[in-house]
């Protein structure tokens, strides 16, 4: 993220610095037009399409409980869409009265005050998340019970909970991609943020539309537990470059999350949803276990994993070189010496600054 200057002139209005400037003004504006939607009969049911949660579908437990539950459907990208206006607004209010603040009184350089904003950013994320993710963990038992991970799949109905973590999911991710713009990114950082938030993106989405909500829950939780030690231990090393201790136990624990993220989805879709009892493609009831979409999600996150092992490694490497170039000594500066002109100067009497020489003085004196 680049480095937003304030300044105390008012740019043209609908330019581009106007934007930038007042873009969580803006969306803020958006975002109440939905709201009061709601308070007129006319345009309640367009607005409820936004903000509610699409897909009820009631289930008796027994005579006397009823449980709610939800499916997914077109009508989710009208949510993801509020959902994301509002990740840009929490966004714009981290940054400027937590992140900005800070940046003030470290006075950091301007790769420094770029990495510390994106890693201030996703650490309030990955806090959130991976706190909400493990209270729908709990409550639903997917930990202490792993068989239900393929068990009685095709899962298309999910709890509330679940159903809107997945709706923020993927409206904060999405997010991001407007958020390139407001914060001035720099070129050469464009192409990597764009890998990442394609490959979030992809994976959510994916699990979501394929049903594999709990494989999802269980790995974006995991997931997000490695990724909030990096950047919280990338916060520490900004405010003391000694403190790099974090960074140890992350690699130790991002190359054993990388392993659990293979191992339970090779035995989840692998040998899970291989020996479940509703086998084949039906697009009407969500079912997509058959033989060639296993093998292209197995892919997929084969692909990433890999590719993430890689970009770590690649990581540690030049870390290690850094931590292993000894400080250069300061070379001492050498005297000044006289230039040709000087010294003729000097001879004639006559000193570089116009005024007379030492010895010119002596002469007049005599």
């Amino acid at each position: 993220m680049g480095i937003r200057k304030k300044t105390n002139k008012n740019p043209p209005v609908l330019s581009h610095e106007f934007i930038i400037q007042n873009h969580a003004d803006i969306v803020s504006c958006v975002a109440m037009v939905f709201l009061l939607g709601l308070m007129f009969e006319i345009t309640s049911q367009v607005a409820v399409l936004f903000i509610t949660v699409q897909y009820n579908v009631t289930i008796s437990a027994n005579e006397e409980s009823v449980v709610n539950h939800f499916h997914y459907g077109l009508k989710d990208v009208a949510t993801v869409f509020f959902y994301m206006l509002v990740a840009i607004i929490i966004h714009a209010i981290i940054q400027e009265y937590v992140l900005d603040k800070i940046n003030r009184k470290m006075h950091f350089s301007k790769t420094k005050h770029s990495k510390f904003n994106e890693s201030g950013q996703l650490s309030a994320f990955y806090l959130f998340s991976f706190g909400w993710g493990t209270s729908i963990l709990m409550s639903e038992n997917f930990l202490s019970n792993p068989v239900s991970l393929w068990d009685g799949y095709p899962h298309t109905l999910m709890p509330f909970q679940m159903k809107l973590y997945f709706i923020s999911q993927m409206g904060y991710w999405l997010h991001t991609l407007p958020e390139i713009y407001f914060q001035k990114t720099k070129k050469e950082d464009i192409p990597r943020q764009l890998v990442y938030i394609a490959l979030y993106l992809v994976h959510i989405a994916g699990a979501y539309i394929l049903n594999l909500n709990r494989l999802a829950l269980v790995l974006l939780v995991l997931h997000y537990f490695t990724e909030l030690l990096f950047h919280v231990s990338r916060l520490v090393y900004f405010s003391n470059d000694k403190r790099q201790t974090g960074f140890t136990v992350w690699a130790v624990l991002f190359v054993l999350g990388r392993l659990l993220t293979l191992s339970l989805s090779v035995l989840t879709v692998g040998f899970g949803l291989s020996n479940a009892d509703q086998q084949g493609l039906d697009l009407a009831n969500g079912n997509f276990n058959v033989l060639i979409v296993r093998i292209a999600v197995l892919a997929t996150i084969c692909v990433t994993q890999a590719f993430m092992m890689w970009k770590f490694i690649n990581f540690q490497l030049r870390r290690w070189r850094e931590l292993a170039q000894p400080l250069k000594p300061k070379k001492p500066q050498a005297p000044k010496t006289k230039s040709k002109k000087d010294k003729a100067n000097g001879v004639n009497g006559v000193s570089s600054n116009g005024a007379d020489s030492p010895r010119a003085k002596k002469e007049k004196s005599s």
